[in-house]
């Protein structure tokens, strides 16, 4: 009548068994599970009374008895058991038996050595635990006994026949009573020899060894053909194998053997999983050496192994060892083997973190390495959390920090919301571009400004894109200057017809002079786009709205921006790093070996212009005298629309007549720095935080700053020091 009330016990089982993937391990199945509070996911091994004899059963209950009660990193963990009428339940971490997973392994092109040297060393390891350290005797070591977690680690299990070697009040049954197949993997000498009482266990060892790299034992006499088993490996496993019991060694042994210089288990992979399972007790030092190391090791080792060993510990090491930035490089490696939902539980919220820190190592190589995670960055950690980090990297005092920040603004643009990238980022992109002292920076934030426009507000693109372009064109760097003219190509559906005509066409016609031929090149190039834009209007004045239909388009979302990416990478952006080497802080660099620089010569020259022949010295030739010209074609072709074309053919015949100039050699007096005033654009410049303050102390400010920069660059080439190297903190 009790028994009638009496609840269910399996009901009450905190674990829920899954039904598929049921594998036979001897008495037991082996099934998958999850803890039903919680979904984690376990093995279960289950033994039914009711199917197994007497015998079986008193094996059941030994290994549930013994799995409980024998704890080790290489032995199968025990999470929970369950001991009722009619089943015994065996709850341990999620494990495939080792079979199944040198199968699967072979699918995928088999398994390397380095994985089975550290799966052999792990097995080796827990059954010297149990010789020397707790006196049992295994007796059932074999493939079946044997099973790999979801790091890819060896852990050795069935545990239904062990024994002490001091001997047991109860006896069970050896193997081959339960299973006659088991017969061959028994050692030749028999129970009762003169041995020691492990050496049956250590055939058993050399058994399995020659299994994983062989396949099945078909016969105890297949142990002398050696097969696949390395070479390195060779003589060890001849030990293992021996007629002669007594000449077989120790596992503690053993394992030493393999180990030894030139040894099968003497590698960086079993050497770097020896050392994450004792990194809790190494000094800073060596965890900071080890974690160097590891990136280039990485790539070979196996990949669950990666996603289940080495990131945990990257990430505590993080987080409670203070590594710092060594971590980034072999984290990210490790990224790459998780999928987008692991990668944002695991790796997003430490990257989140990382950005808060001071330490410039672990900045920069954020910075650097940025490609890697910002596909799984959401918008508001961004714009929340990271954003207002990175900027402080636009005025550090390290010129790589600054250049890498800058950089950065093309994965992080867009992402951005309105006022960070269209108030936040403009004013320190203008601060940089007018005020910086490294040439090459003030390129890139050019070039990063060309590049990210198309994610910019169709206001914010009109009040910034032809103020900042044309300031750079008058930057004392001729790779700026080069950027400058190129943004302005890049950027070219953003202008309306009058813009093009009045504001580019007048500062592109200047650079058809510039002292290098890369600039002028290029400016050739722009002129001859924007003079077939005009006319094209001017044939058809129909598809004026067609050609500025994009002129006031709303801000395009991320990743459609990359129509014309590439325009300044080769020769500018990626030329940053060296530059900050060979060019001393705030001077401009010399041309390149191809470039031909402009050099007027004595001796009167004839200019024909589109009113009359102009008889001019060369040594006058200047852009005082050709901007006007300039000018007063441009804004005719604007303002006098009956004669647009005929005035188009005059500016054909004019930029002609530059040309011839382009070859003349220039005078000893040409400066660089005179070729523009650096930064005196408004609309630009009223982004730096000069917003309150009149014109005429606008007009002494920039005086005075401009005042400060010259005195500056005569006082450094005055003392020609030299470059300013990456990294030097600059002396007042």
């Amino acid at each position: 009548m009790w028994s009638f009330f009496a609840r269910d016990p399996i009901k009450d089982f905190n674990y829920e068994l899954l039904p598929e993937n049921q594998e036979k391990s001897g008495i037991w199945t082996l099934s998958r599970g999850k803890r039903k509070t919680t979904s984690e996911p376990v093995s279960v091994f289950v033994y039914e009374v009711s199917q197994g004899t007497e015998e079986q059963t008193q094996l059941a209950k030994a290994a549930l008895k013994r799995t409980k009660t024998l704890r080790h990193p290489n032995i199968l963990s025990y999470v929970d058991g369950l001991e009722t009428e009619k089943s015994l339940y065996i709850v341990t971490e999620p494990v495939t038996p080792l079979a199944a997973h040198l199968k699967l392994q072979a699918e995928k092109g088999g398994a390397s050595d380095l994985e089975v040297s550290w799966g052999l060393h792990q097995i080796v390891k827990a059954l010297s635990f149990l010789v020397n350290d707790c006196h049992l005797n295994h007796n059932n070591l074999g493939m079946w006994a044997v099973f790999v977690d979801r790091a890819g680690e060896w852990k050795l299990g069935g545990l239904d026949h062990v024994t002490s070697d001091q001997g047991d009040s109860i006896s069970l049954p050896p193997p081959k009573v339960i299973n006659p197949d088991l017969e061959r993997y028994d050692p030749p000498e028999g129970p009762g020899n003169d041995g020691e009482k492990w050496t049956g266990d250590v055939w058993r060892l050399g058994c399995l060894i020659w299994e994983v790299f062989n396949g099945n034992l078909p016969r105890a006499s297949s142990l002398r053909s050696l097969g696949k088993i390395p070479k390195q490996l060779v003589p060890h496993y001849c030990e293992l194998v021996g007629a002669n019991p007594k000449i077989r060694p120790n596992p503690a042994r053993f394992l030493l053997n393999c180990r030894s210089p030139g040894g099968f288990m003497n590698n960086s992979f079993v050497e770097s999983c020896l050392f994450l399972e004792e990194i809790q007790i190494k000094e800073p030092a060596e965890k900071q050496q080890f974690f160097q190391d590891l990136s280039e090791n990485l790539d070979s080792f196996p990949e669950d192994f990666c996603k289940h060993k080495v990131l945990p510990q990257l990430l505590t090491a993080f987080e409670f060892g203070n590594a710092g930035a060594v971590v980034l490089t072999p984290l990210f490696k490790v990224g790459k083997y998780l999928s987008a939902e692991e990668y944002q539980q695991k790796i997003i919220p430490v990257i989140v973190k990382m950005f808060s820190s001071t330490d410039r190592a672990m900045r920069i190589r954020l910075l650097q390495q940025m490609e890697q995670f910002i596909q799984y960055l959401n918008e508001a950690a961004v714009n929340s959390q990271i954003f207002p980090h990175v900027v402080h990297g636009f005025t550090d005092t390290n010129p790589a920090i600054r250049e890498q920040t800058v950089k950065s603004m093309l994965l992080l643009a867009p992402k951005l919301n309105e006022a960070n990238l269209n108030q936040e980022l403009m004013r320190h992109f203008a601060r940089l571009q007018a005020r910086d002292d490294q040439g090459p920076i003030r390129c890139n934030t050019t070039v990063c400004l060309g590049k990210i426009a198309p994610y910019l507000n169709a206001g914010m693109r009109q009040r910034v894109l032809i103020s900042a372009f044309s300031r750079a064109t008058k930057d004392p760097f001729p790779a700026s200057r080069a950027a400058g003219v190129l943004g302005f190509a890049a950027t070219h559906q953003y202008y309306s017809v009058a813009e093009s005509a009045s504001r580019i066409l007048p500062t592109l016609c200047t650079l058809t002079m510039d002292p290098d031929k890369n600039v002028r090149d290029q400016a050739f190039k722009a002129i001859k786009s924007f003079l077939s834009k005009l006319e094209t209007v001017s044939e058809d004045p129909s598809k004026l709205a067609e050609i500025e239909k994009e002129v006031t388009a709303s801000a395009q979302t991320g990743g459609s921006a990359a129509t014309w990416a590439g325009w300044a990478v080769t020769g500018v952006s990626s030329l940053t790093s060296k530059l900050i080497r060979n060019a001393p802080a705030g001077s401009e660099a010399p041309p390149a070996e191809n470039s031909t620089t402009l050099q007027p010569a004595a001796g009167p020259v004839t200019t024909n212009t589109a009113n009359k022949g102009v008889q001019q010295d060369k040594s006058d030739v200047s852009f005082q005298r050709l901007r006007p010209l300039e000018v007063t074609f441009v804004r005719c072709i604007h303002h006098h629309g009956c004669l647009i074309k005929k005035k188009l053919t005059i500016m054909k015949l004019w930029r002609k007549s530059i040309l011839d100039y382009s070859s003349l050699p220039k005078s000893d007096g040409w400066d660089a720095d005179s070729a523009g005033d650096w930064g005196t654009e408004e609309n630009w410049e009223s982004l730096d935080g000069d917003q309150g303050l009149s014109k005429a102390e606008l007009a002494k400010k920039k005086r005075e700053e401009r005042r400060k920069e010259l005195e500056a660059k005569r006082a450094e080439r005055k003392a020609a020091k030299g470059p300013l190297k990456l990294g030097a903190r600059k002396l007042d």
